[in-house]
């Protein structure tokens, strides 16, 4: 390939969206694209996606990062689920835990027969069949060894990181292989004549940087994607009413705990994520229930160790572009839109939007099907989301002002079909690719309270003593798998522990 016929990828702003834009395109398209990516010290990040969900595995994975490397570089954890509480009740506490919850059997999933077993009088709960359930409550974490012949340890995982720290290390990994970091802040976006496509954009001082294909990653501002190309913005503040966040670190707290806590409070929710260096926290809630200084009072008074600063705060508005790639313009992260961080979504919504742009890689013509296409997948994609974290507040089960006009909400149609499908018989069915599968949401509604009134008719094949036989099975085989884990900490003193001395 000629210099002259390679493509002009120009990345707007850094981060983890940026770097992690730049580092998979260099990987994937390296070949036949030049890679620029414009972003200035002057403006911050937000930097509040710390929690991750299982697929980032495959995104590392793909880079062919080494997992230990990655996690020692960025002070992380693992993470096997992000435990809730406080949501059903101010005292009740679940877990939605990574991996699979019991075994199948036939046509069956496995809570069909968990259900039928409940309702012979069963006190079992569901998470003693999930392994990630009762690694996380026993603080054991290491990665699952699943061998041929032995039955599958049923759990997957995730990672907690500094963000911060993780876009660093995609920054070594792009700048290795050709990415050109230019350190400047956009003043202007230059459109082009006729159709209105980006053609340039200049930084202050003057300099101008021209491309083919620009990849919006400014954050809120949507430099490119809204304020040059005017996408809109779909406000989705009436389903998910929480509007400000507040951050802040504090020192780490034994034990090392491998999962998230989300834990409900007076207006919204607060975060708790274990790092190797420190814990990170914050609280999500809504403005029109309570102050910004009662909140920050509320975090600090809620927090496991000394704060390591002072509360940062966030303001946002629920939702995302009318249109996500926008002419020979693609938004990710901020730019393309905010979900709360309540499932830890943010970075795989990332991950997400350039995986969909590689497959659906432009032309020189930008043809109009690929773009019409990729939206419609971000629009799938985003709206699943958005109905599974809506469950969680209008299943609540808490007094207060805010928790009573969240039940209230008016839910869309295709959030009201689930539930009315789970409340009669347990049905749950994953729709296309969407991201929460139906084990994710099984342990939400069971979580919150949400109880069918029965279960399959097949799981009554089973007489009395098979049932009983096959939940013991199943509980010993959880048991057996968590019993051979080691203590998280020690996995991570073992394998992956960041150097502290750099961390002070």
């Amino acid at each position: 390939m000629t210099e002259a016929s390679r493509r002009n990828i120009v990345i707007i702003g850094g981060g983890t969206a940026g770097w992690m834009a730049a580092a998979a395109l260099a990987r994937f398209a390296g070949p036949i694209a030049s890679i620029t990516l414009i972003e200035s010290d002057e403006i911050g990040t937000v930097g509040v996606g710390e929690a991750t969900i299982p697929q980032l595995k495959l995104f590392n994975a793909g880079l062919g990062i080494d997992e230990p490397d990655f996690v020692r570089a960025t002070q992380g954890s693992f993470k096997l689920g992000i435990e809730f509480a406080g949501w059903g009740a101010p005292d009740q506490r679940y877990i939605h835990a990574f991996g699979a919850v019991g075994r199948g059997m036939g046509l069956l999933p496995f809570h069909h027969y968990w259900l039928r077993h409940r309702a012979a009088g069963g006190s079992e709960s569901l998470w003693a069949f999930s392994a990630a359930a009762q690694a996380a409550a026993a603080n054991r974490f290491a990665p699952p060894n699943d061998q041929p012949g032995r039955l599958p340890s049923g759990y997957d995982y995730a990672f907690h990181f500094d963000a911060g720290l993780y876009a660093a290390y995609l920054r070594r990994y792009a700048e290795a292989r050709g990415v050109v970091r230019i350190e400047g802040r956009v003043d202007h976006v230059a459109l082009r004549s006729g159709d209105g496509f980006v053609e340039s954009v200049t930084l202050a001082g003057g300099r101008n940087v021209a491309g083919d294909l620009f990849v919006d990653c400014s954050g809120f501002r949507g430099l490119v994607i809204e304020q040059a190309l005017a996408a809109g913005y779909e406000d989705w503040s009436h389903l998910l009413p929480c509007n400000r966040a507040l951050a802040v670190p504090c020192a780490r707290a034994a034990p090392l705990t491998p999962f998230t806590r989300a834990t409900a409070r007076e207006a919204g929710w607060q975060w708790r994520i274990p790092l190797q260096h420190r814990t990170g926290n914050g609280y999500v809630y809504c403005s029109d229930f309570v102050s910004d200084d009662h909140a920050a009072a509320t975090l600090l008074a809620n927090l496991d160790g000394v704060p390591l600063g002072d509360p940062r705060p966030l303001r946002f508005t629920t939702g995302k572009r009318r249109a996500v790639w926008v002419k020979n313009c693609v938004a990710l992260g901020l730019a393309a839109g905010f979900m709360e961080p309540l499932e830890s979504t943010s970075i795989h919504l990332v991950q997400a939007g350039i995986a969909r742009l590689l497959h659906l890689f432009p032309s020189r013509g930008f043809d109009a099907a690929d773009i019409a296409e990729f939206n419609r997948q971000t629009d799938f994609e985003w709206t699943a989301i958005r109905d599974f974290l809506m469950l969680h507040y209008h299943a609540n089960g808490r007094d207060g002002a805010f928790w009573a006009a969240c039940r209230d909400m008016a839910i869309p149609d295709s959030l009201a079909h689930k539930l009315a499908l789970f409340r009669a018989n347990g049905r749950l069915f994953r729709d296309h690719e969407e991201l929460f599968t139906e084990v994710g949401w099984l342990q939400v509604l069971i979580g919150q309270g949400v109880m069918p009134a029965g279960y399959h008719p097949l799981a009554d094949q089973l007489s009395p003593r098979e049932l009983a036989e096959f939940m013991t099975l199943s509980q010993r085989h959880v048991d057996q798998v968590v019993g051979r884990l080691p203590d998280h900490a020690a996995f991570i003193a073992a394998h992956c522990a960041a150097d502290q001395r750099v961390a002070a």
